[in-house]
């Protein structure tokens, strides 16, 4: 057990899920980087309630799709020491039938989750091959596993994902680095409002309800953890059964 607090990097974390997962890796002790980009205020907030209830961090401010912005600021966190944990939840929608959609609406999604991806994880990865621990968790979705309509470009950055971490598991493993991916379903908060009523996720989820945000974050949380150091390579889902 290292004596000095764990450090993580969550991206997308002005989100109902980015904040729950900074607030659980907060409380088992680690000093959290709230990443944001559209919307520091949000990201801020998951950093207040962390401060008043102990907790530490601070938010960080970039776009993961770009490149030279996301390794400048990486290495500016490293300055300080490793980053040992890194959970990329940064995501957009921007659903419509792939017949009417506009390449920008392909391209910015598949920008964002996963060739931010490859920008916020590639800079780390020596650095917890030197300290021979690491954890990275990409956060998907079940339209990943599934499909859904007005969402081929959603769901192909998200499926992408989860090659790209069983290929990273396979090379980092024996360096004691993990890389899993968390899919949910129908989690609760501003865009699942926005989207659904309570009929439809009724019908939608065999659990009859909306997973909480928290219920992703317990399962990050862990996935984190020196618990976890033999769960390597997986796609998980927190859906309710939505399989």
């Amino acid at each position: 057990m290292t004596t000095n607090p764990r450090r993580a990097l969550v991206t997308g974390a002005s989100g109902d899920i980015g904040a729950a997962i900074c607030v659980a890796l907060a409380q088992t002790g680690c000093f959290v980087y709230a990443h944001a980009h559209a919307n520091p205020p949000r990201a801020q907030a998951a950093i207040d309630g962390i401060r008043a209830c102990g907790g530490a961090g601070e938010i960080v401010v970039f776009d993961v799709t770009d490149a030279v912005a996301t390794r400048t600021a990486i290495e500016g966190l490293l300055e300080s020491g490793p980053i040992d944990i890194l959970v990329h939840n940064a995501g957009i929608h921007d659903d419509a039938p792939l017949a009417g959609m506009a390449d920008a609406q392909w391209h910015r999604v598949i920008d964002v989750s996963l060739h931010g991806f490859f920008h916020v994880t590639q800079p780390l990865l020596l650095s917890m091959a030197r300290s021979r621990f690491g954890r990275i968790v990409a956060v998907s979705s079940v339209a990943a596993q599934l499909g859904n309509r007005g969402q081929a470009n959603y769901a192909a950055a998200k499926s992408a994902l989860h090659g790209a971490a069983k290929s990273l598991a396979r090379e980092m493993a024996s360096r004691g680095i993990t890389v899993n991916v968390v899919a949910p379903g129908v989690i609760a908060g501003r865009m699942t409002q926005a989207a659904f009523d309570e009929v439809q996720i009724k019908q939608l989820v065999p659990a009859g309800r909306a997973g909480r945000p928290e219920e992703v974050a317990a399962l990050i949380d862990f996935l984190c953890s020196e618990a976890a150091a033999y769960i390597n390579g997986q796609v998980i889902g927190v859906s309710g059964g939505m399989v």
